[in-house]
């Protein structure tokens, strides 16, 4: 019995047999790409008045510490971010309202580790009588490319506003930025009133710096005769004031003096004129690529003691 191919049926057998084989491979590659699985730990501890302590580790499926962001949340809304350490772990210290409160980590992923979110953390935060404030920021993660800036949230709730007697001051800033880059508040300075119980907020404004692609064109403005005239001219004032002198002890300390008000001069007042009239200035320097774990500080002073609140972000660079 002889059996006929029809036509184009042997290449459609074939094409259909790769295809069967390379979806495994497929599959493979893109459980590959997502990166490997992680697991996050979460432990909540409440120290003192108000103060939950949080410690934060995060494992790659391969049991190597992963590396990037975490972003604390509170009952589903973020609140607070670090950037893990070598170890795959951070520590906050939260300000927290009185109540119950429900704390989750999310790791954000990284270009080998897949993202993961740890179980949730029960937490009831006490405070005493006296009126103070907590804080917290949304998003607790920002992202910039250099050159780029962005916005936070900063949001400063009252705790006990009901105990003040008058308006409580509060002011913002920020530490732990990287090099060339700043932040700033609109407002600076915020007000809680008393019996308020809603929170207050301040726009964070986070800024970057690009990296120069070329310097500026240099003011070739020809004026040789002032860089002269800043060294020739207390120069010759000097020496004439030396020569002039009858004692050779005062001719000494006058040229030593000339001398060293030439130099004084030529390295302050003329140097960088000079330089910059001739070279144009440097170009800028970009802000360093990297995670950086920021602290946003909420104080407030009544004049004798000082409440201070403080709150961490992170910041990656790309």
């Amino acid at each position: 019995m002889r059996f006929l191919w029809g036509r184009g049926v042997r290449p459609k057998i074939v094409a259909g047999v790769v295809f069967a084989l390379a979806l495994p491979v497929a599959g493979v590659a893109a459980e590959a790409a997502k990166g490997l699985a992680t697991e996050t730990m979460l432990t909540a501890e409440t120290h003192g008045l108000n103060q939950i302590e949080l410690r934060v580790s995060v494992t790659g499926a391969d049991g190597l510490p992963a590396h990037g962001a975490v972003v604390f949340a509170d009952q589903g809304k973020p609140v607070a971010g670090v950037a893990l350490d070598a170890e795959g772990s951070a520590t906050e210290v939260l300000s927290a309202t009185p109540g119950d409160h429900s704390l989750t980590a999310s790791y954000a992923g990284d270009a080998t580790h897949a993202g993961s979110v740890s179980e949730a953390r029960p937490v009831a935060a006490v405070t005493g009588s006296a009126p103070g404030f907590s804080i917290a920021v949304a998003p607790a993660s920002l992202s910039l490319t250099a050159g780029q800036s962005g916005t936070v949230v900063a949001s400063v709730t009252p705790v006990n506003a009901a105990s003040l007697t008058a308006p409580m001051f509060v002011t913002l800033s920020c530490s732990g930025l990287p090099d060339q880059a700043s932040c700033s508040f609109s407002p600076e300075n915020i007000q809680i009133l008393p019996n308020t119980t809603a929170a207050v907020t301040s726009t964070m404004n986070l800024a970057t710096s690009g990296a120069g692609t070329s310097r500026a064109e240099p003011l070739r403005s020809g004026n040789v005769g002032g860089l002269l005239w800043c060294i020739l001219l207390p120069g010759t004032l000097s020496l004439g004031l030396t020569f002039g002198a009858r004692r050779r002890w005062v001719r000494r300390i006058t040229l030593l003096g000339a001398l060293g008000l030439i130099a004084v001069l030529g390295t302050t007042a003329c140097g960088p004129l000079y330089y910059y009239r001739n070279h144009g200035p440097s170009p800028n320097l970009p802000t360093p690529a990297g995670t950086y774990t920021l602290n946003v500080t909420a104080q407030s002073s009544n004049g004798i003691t000082a409440t201070t609140q403080s709150v961490s972000l992170v910041l990656t660079v790309q």
